[in-house]
């Protein structure tokens, strides 16, 4: 009545115990299979010689578990499965067969063999290690990626053969948490390319992989490509580097994550100095600081600000002018990372707007203005 196959074989390998189970799996009922040999009659040629090696192991009284092998139905298809060959003995302790006792994993292996298959044709590079770090997952896209070839890959050490020295303590480190059952998303590394000098940068979720027991057996990395993005934010970056404005950025929290070289030139403080620091707290004067943080606020609630003049603190003290269009910066997933204000010093601009307004005030002779409305808006004191 057990709900598992389990039949038996004598030291002859005929069989003597065939229970409901193994007539229900393979519908041969225990008249069809008493006395008949499990091995040569019930087993495919290609895995005879594996079977007949357990059963050989478990009579000299060495058991095996968990082995995998097909057995034949009536209707000439194979079922999985998982067995535990157990050495049967007589009261006077002799030897006098084996018994298996089965599980029916047929479903189970067409599951893992479908996951195989959409791991292998996924769009995306997926790769696996055990728990020794060495490749057991190692998918078609991975290979075109890489130039490496599952059958290269294939029992090798990930960290030790295809990631540069430099990232080999990180990504050792990902692996060994996620080992661990902590996972890892969003985790930037190099993979090395077989034909050439140039590396592949890789977005990796590191996920647990876990057994049918939940039993850690390896890790399992998704990952994306990203060697054209990183490529092109360097690229971003240098121009924004090279500009000939001041581009500073900041992120969720107010913080400097972006001051462009003419920004250390105009404030006198070097990107080292900044990054990290609260834009409106430490760079912009007290009379100022409301109202640009009003702006970055709005900015980060996609509310973007041209032509904004607020004053910029130098290390020397000096009040430096600053026309700023403020915009929302946004990473890969749309999401809003922060603000990004480029910007033009107006110093010298608002120096001289100052100076003609004294001159104006100051002239022998009177001197008025009107707006496109007609409104006065000069009227010095002649």
């Amino acid at each position: 009545t057990a709900n598992a196959p389990i039949f038996g074989v004598n030291v002859n390998g005929l069989i003597n115990v065939w229970n409901k189970n193994a007539e229900t799996v393979t519908e041969f009922s225990r008249e069809d299979t008493k006395g008949k040999n499990l091995v040569r009659d019930f087993i495919r040629e290609e895995h005879r010689d594996r079977v007949q090696e357990v059963f050989t192991k478990a009579l000299n009284g060495d058991e095996t578990a968990n082995f995998e092998f097909p057995l034949v139905t009536k209707a000439g298809k194979s079922v999985e499965i998982l067995l535990n060959a157990t050495t049967r003995r007589d009261e006077q302790g002799n030897v006098i067969g084996v018994v298996g006792i089965g599980q029916d994993i047929t479903a189970r292996i067409a599951q893992e063999q479908e996951y195989s298959r959409l791991i292998d044709s996924a769009n995306a590079p997926i790769f696996g290690v055990d728990m020794n770090g060495d490749v057991n997952v190692w998918n078609v896209c991975s290979a075109n990626l890489t130039g490496f070839l599952a059958s290269e890959t294939l029992g090798n050490s990930l960290v030790d053969n295809f990631i540069t020295p430099q990232y080999r303590p990180m990504v050792a480190e990902v692996i060994s948490r996620a080992l661990r059952g902590i996972e890892t998303a969003n985790f930037e590394f190099p993979l090395m390319n077989k034909t050439s000098t140039k590396l592949i940068s890789i977005l990796l979720n590191a996920t647990t992989r876990r057994d049918e027991t939940g039993k850690v057996v390896g890790v399992v990395g998704i990952g994306q490509d990203i060697t054209a993005r990183m490529a092109q934010e360097q690229e971003y970056s240098k121009l924004i580097d090279t500009a000939n404005a001041p581009i500073f950025g900041i992120d969720l929290n107010g913080l400097v994550n972006v001051w462009n070289r003419n920004a250390s030139k105009l404030t006198g403080f070097a990107s080292e100095e900044v990054m990290g620091r609260n834009l409106v707290n430490e760079f912009i004067t007290e009379d100022y600081k409301e109202r640009v943080q009003d702006v970055f606020t709005k900015a980060l609630n996609c509310e973007e600000t041209a032509n904004f003049e607020f004053p910029l603190v130098t290390k020397a003290g000096v009040r430096v002018e600053v026309l700023l269009n403020a915009t929302t910066r946004r990473d890969e997933q749309n999401r809003i990372s922060g603000v990004v204000g480029i910007g033009q010093d107006i110093t010298a601009r608002m120096n001289q707007e100052q100076e003609y307004a004294r001159l104006i005030d100051a002239a022998n002779a009177p001197i008025f203005g009107i707006d496109v409305e007609g409104s006065v808006n000069v009227w010095n004191q002649c």
